[in-house]
């Protein structure tokens, strides 16, 4: 006889903001997470650097008046 391997689920480390973040796809395809989106997208504004607005001041952009056709 043959002895199975109890698997152990291990959690991957992670952000101490996002402790107990949690995702999981069910039978049907969908995406089920344990935080809200908003709260991630939050938390990946605060902590990711956007390298398409890295050199673009967003200030002089809003400013700037758009050019009719």
């Amino acid at each position: 006889m043959s002895k199975k391997k109890e698997e152990i689920e291990e959690k991957p480390k992670v952000h101490k903001d996002l402790d107990g973040f949690d995702i999981k796809i069910n039978t049907f395809g969908e995406i089920q997470m344990s935080y809200d989106i908003e709260k991630i997208n939050q938390f990946l504004n605060k902590n990711v650097d956007d390298k398409k607005l890295r050199d673009i001041d967003l200030e002089k952009q809003m400013a700037k008046p758009k050019k009719k056709k």
